[in-house]
């Protein structure tokens, strides 16, 4: 399993505020669903930071996203050491296939790949 990219996911009302003043430190948005925007680096595309109202298809928002290459075996890795699963493993209509566990410090982490 190899980790692709890591971003934080801002919680904030202010979306546009947002992707103005990221845009000052010179990324660009990349994806724009209403309630969640993600900026990125046109150098680096994966260098990125999300900034979201709240998640929209899950019970709660969480505070980073960790894309993998191989979301299934994680979630089976996860499950198997006894993890809080908080969102089930599910294909998404925007690409990707996700699910929400919580760190040892009750963050919660949205572990996807994209299809």
């Amino acid at each position: 399993m190899a980790v692709r990219r890591v971003m934080p996911v801002l919680q904030s009302d202010a979306t546009e505020e947002n992707s103005a003043f990221y845009a000052i430190l010179g990324m660009e948005e990349v994806m724009n669903l209403g309630w969640i925007t993600t900026l990125a680096s046109p150098s680096t595309p994966a260098a990125q930071v999300s900034v979201m109202t709240a998640d929209r298809t899950a019970p709660v928002t969480p505070h980073m996203s960790v894309e993998v290459d191989d979301v299934d075996a994680v979630h089976a890795l996860l499950r198997e050491r006894g993890a809080e699963i908080v969102h089930p493993l599910q294909d998404e209509e925007w690409g990707v296939r996700r699910f929400f566990v919580r760190d040892p410090d009750g963050r919660v982490i949205n572990v996807l790949s994209h299809r």
